[in-house]
């Protein structure tokens, strides 16, 4: 059975997230199979996926090198992190899924646990200038009310949201110590949405990043992304 998403979260997070010309529900990232739909009560049966960008970035291959500069202008090489654990998070501070997920869900304190253990985590805001979220003011004010003690990355031309086939905010990959691809796509199993009162959640990167861990090949390495589309 899928989860339903509330219907009063969706429509208010879908109408807050969706410019015109844009798919109205969540959509499969470009690395991992499409999965069902979910229930028509929570997806409009109309609404058409959005199409995967072009992505270079493919699980079990090297991750796409960058160089991207960070609220204050300073330059952020993914390539300098080779030996480390790295976590990208695609991040639109505008986006109610993001906003959701960072005050009371997947990315709730996750990424303060793993970033104490050594593991680098780096947000990337992919929007086009003068879209949902791009400004410095709105990045700066979420960055200091989610406490996100790690790096915002700005790639306004979207060359490196494309590069990895980013499509929702929030979507997320993990890269290992080796350089290689080992997961892409939601943070967890909750469908962007708030969980029920007894469902297990399953935090598909706080997973991941246990595995690599404990030494062990990551068990899911792709699952759907959920949220608004990237801002290209």
């Amino acid at each position: 059975m899928h989860k339903l998403i509330p219907l009063t979260f969706l429509a208010a997070a879908l109408a807050a997230c969706t410019q015109p010309g844009e798919p109205s529900a969540p959509a499969a990232n470009g690395a991992a199979a499409a999965q069902p739909a979910k229930a028509a009560e929570a997806k409009p049966a109309e609404a058409k996926a959005a199409q995967a960008p072009a992505a270079q970035a493919k699980i079990g291959q090297p991750a796409p090198d960058f160089t991207l500069p960070d609220l204050d202008g300073k330059p952020v090489k993914l390539a300098d992190y080779k030996g480390k654990t790295v976590v990208l998070e695609w991040f639109n501070p505008g986006c109610p899924f993001v906003q959701l997920a960072h005050r009371k869900g997947g990315l709730k304190d996750v990424p303060a646990q793993h970033t104490q253990k050594g593991v680098v985590w780096l947000a990337i805001n992919s929007g086009a200038p003068g879209k949902q979220g791009t400004t410095r003011e709105e990045n700066v004010k979420a960055k200091q009310e989610f406490g996100m003690s790690y790096p915002l990355l700005i790639d306004e031309k979207g060359d490196v949201g494309r590069a990895y086939g980013a499509q929702r905010t929030p979507h997320m990959y993990v890269i290992d110590p080796q350089g290689t691809l080992v997961y892409a796509g939601a943070i967890d199993s909750t469908k962007g949405g708030e969980p029920e009162a007894d469902e297990r959640v399953t935090n598909y990167v706080d997973a991941a990043l246990a595995e690599l861990t404990a030494g062990k090949p990551v068990s899911t390495k792709e699952t759907e992304a959920f949220g608004c589309t990237v801002k290209y």
